[in-house]
């Protein structure tokens, strides 16, 4: 008896993955212990999602073991992953919008017989939630669900299946303050009962809180592997990156001047057709950054397309340096010194088959001293390039391969240099460091801070509470699509966002 309580739940011994010109993985070891909740960290590219696609049957090793409570295994698919006790919930949920959540959690298990009584495997599901804390009504449809419910969903999925490990993605980028508090304390009780979770995260709190062991990947290799009590943030962040990271963070000197972005009354819809935007009224001044909060989906997209003349605005105006911008198209928004660095860096930031140089003139290929005569001058083009990439310090190997071969942190400076470059008076910035490693997110945050010195209006979409607190001068919260409130920044509690986030307290003023 004694014995088997030794026997690790998964141990990985070895595993090599290659991907064409890239060694993902390069012998890494790494275990996990019967009720432990076990962290994996690393940068951007350090080859932690490879190993826990590897673990969940998604790629096959090149090389190296794997074991299950002490048995050899080899997993062609994630149903063998699944069957072996092991799975996989996405930062993405993997849900059908229109089935119940019922539906989702049997689709696709084998064990559901072709005739099958829902209201039975209702009971059966509610029954597991309730013993873990992951109440959701099972009749409910997907699309009717907020995220937090969503993601319970996911998890309800994994242990109906019987999973002994489940591995976490980024669980909480998308759940308020509340959201992220309830789901620990759910983890922490699986870990109690015997399962096992690996966590999978950049936000170095998370681990703090929760973790029991800690892996720390660098270049596909295992860099450390701590227990509790060895565990540091400071220590962490130099294990990741190889060096110390020193934290930036708004020194509250008030660099305000005048307003150069005011929204009176705007309204607009969403792109399926309902309202996306209701009587948004605020200003953002030089030298502030102004911080939108909220759970996705709750307008800011449309915020933000909005202002840059990409969403059409059917109430209220918008104003730009006093100048009614309102309806006028993006190209004539960026030449009233407007920049856009996009949530979606390589889909609508940057051409992902064009090179370093034509991504870096896309908004300046008509004006000098890029534009010559007749045609593009790629000689100053590349000289200008060259100056941006170096000011940025954006690590590329040729200026002529394509920039999705680029890693994410490096993305979002190439999308900076550019937008920065343009020297905006207000630039708009969605979700600046998502998925980003801790020194890529110190990076991008000193950049913006140093835009604030220099007296740029701000205006910053996150979901990252941390990241607001830090950076931001005032915080307007958003939540169905209207702001909830506004907070001064330098003394804001996360939880005061987070009820604001969820709709408690809700301001209609002026609506």
């Amino acid at each position: 008896m004694g014995e088997s309580i030794k026997v690790k739940l998964v141990e990985m011994r070895g595993i090599t993955k290659r991907f064409p010109g890239v060694l993902a993985n390069d012998s890494v070891d790494f275990s996990v212990e019967p009720g432990e909740i076990h962290a994996l960290l690393g940068e951007n590219g350090s080859g932690k999602s490879t190993l826990m696609s590897i673990l969940a049957g998604q790629y096959r090793p090149d090389g190296g073991v794997m074991l299950v409570k002490g048995k050899e295994i080899s997993f062609r698919s994630p149903r063998d992953a699944i069957k072996s006790g092991i799975g996989m919930v996405h930062q993405h949920f993997k849900l059908v919008d229109n089935f119940t959540v019922t539906e989702n959690i049997i689709l696709g298990d084998d064990r559901t017989p072709f005739f099958c009584r829902l209201d039975s495997l209702s009971a059966k599901i509610s029954r597991l939630g309730e013993e873990y804390g992951l109440t959701v009504d099972p009749g409910a449809r997907i699309d009717q669900l907020s995220v937090g419910e969503k993601q319970r969903v996911e998890i309800l999925k994994m242990l109906y299946r019987g999973s002994d490990l489940l591995v976490m993605d980024e669980p909480t980028a998308v759940l308020t303050p509340q959201e992220s508090e309830e789901l620990f304390a759910n983890l922490k009780k699986f870990a109690a009962a015997g399962r096992s979770v690996v966590l999978i995260t950049h936000k170095l709190n998370e681990v703090l809180s929760a973790a029991d062991r800690v892996t720390v990947l660098r270049g596909g290799r295992t860099a450390a592997v701590l227990g509790r009590e060895e565990i540091t943030e400071s220590k962490l962040a130099r294990l990741m990156v190889g060096r110390d990271i020193d934290p930036v963070k708004n020194d509250s000197k008030d660099f305000a001047g005048e307003t150069v972005l005011e929204l009176q009354g705007v309204g607009a819809m969403k792109d399926v057709g309902r309202q996306g935007l209701r009587n948004i009224t605020f200003s953002v001044k030089r030298g502030q950054i102004f911080g939108i909060a909220g759970v996705a989906g709750n307008g800011q997209k449309e915020l933000a397309e909005a202002v840059t003349g990409l969403r059409w605005v059917h109430s209220g105006r918008i104003r730009i340096n006093d100048k009614d911008i309102t309806n006028l198209s993006p190209r004539v928004i960026a030449d009233l010194g407007v920049s856009f660095v996009p949530e979606d860096r390589l889909g609508m930031g940057l051409v992902p088959g064009l090179g370093i140089v034509d991504n870096l003139i896309l908004k300046r290929y008509r004006k000098a001293p890029v534009a010559g005569r007749y045609l593009i001058d790629y000689k100053k083009a590349g000289q200008e390039a060259e100056r941006l990439v170096k000011e940025f310090d954006v690590k590329v190997a040729d200026f002529r391969s394509p920039v999705s071969l680029l890693s994410g942190g490096n993305l979002q400076r190439l999308l900076l240099a550019r937008e920065i470059s343009e020297n905006p008076s207000l630039i708009v910035v969605v979700y600046p460091v998502r998925g980003l490693d801790v020194g890529a997110t110190e990076a991008v945050h000193s950049i913006l801070l140093e835009l604030r010195r220099k007296g740029t209006a701000i205006l910053l979409v996150s979901e990252d509470l941390e990241e607001i607190i830090k950076l931001c001068d005032r915080v307007g919260v958003m939540y169905e699509g209207e702001i909830a409130g506004i907070l001064p920044g330098g003394d804001i509690r996360p939880e005061e966002i987070g009820l604001l986030m969820m709709g408690s307290g809700i301001s209609r003023e002026g609506a």
